[in-house]
Order: C-alpha cells, then structure tokens, then sequence
C-alpha cells in the first residue's frame, strides 16, 4: 500500500477549506483516509495552517510522499521532509 500525503476538499461552494491527510494513493481525493494530519484554510489572510508534525514526521519516516501542494505547504512551515 502506498501512501500519499494529501488535500481533501471540505467546506461550501466557492469557500472551500482543506485537511491534510494521510491517504492511500488508489481512495478518491475526499474518501477514506488513514490519519488526519492538519489543516489548510486559504480563505483568511494570511492562510490558516495547522500541522500535527510529529504524525508528518511519522508518515514521511515510513515512505509516504506529499502531493506537490502539501510539499510546499510544509516547506512553508519549515517541516522537514526526512
């Protein structure tokens, strides 16, 4: 099983609000997920971002990839990647 570190999609028509999560590569973008690990509301000023780091740290020790979004969010908040 391989494991990618996404965005689901939550919130209403044109106010969308984000979880980061844990996820395997094969569920759809807003199914079942194997760990929430933070979130990401772009609609405030500045962004609002939560992080669970150490699951992050976690799940990147065991080999699973974030998505291009989710790397640059965490590069944002200076969350290192190994």
């Amino acid at each position: 099983m391989s494991v990618r570190i996404r965005l689901t999609r939550k919130g209403t028509k044109k106010k969308p609000f984000y979880r980061i999560v844990a996820a395997d590569i094969e569920k759809p973008r807003d199914g079942r997920f194997l760990e929430l690990l933070g979130t990401y509301n772009p609609m405030v000023e500045p962004a609002a971002i939560t992080l669970k780091e150490d699951r992050i740290k976690y799940w990147l020790g065991e080999g699973a990839k974030p998505s291009t979004t989710v790397q640059s969010i965490l590069k944002q908040q200076e969350v290192s990647q190994a």
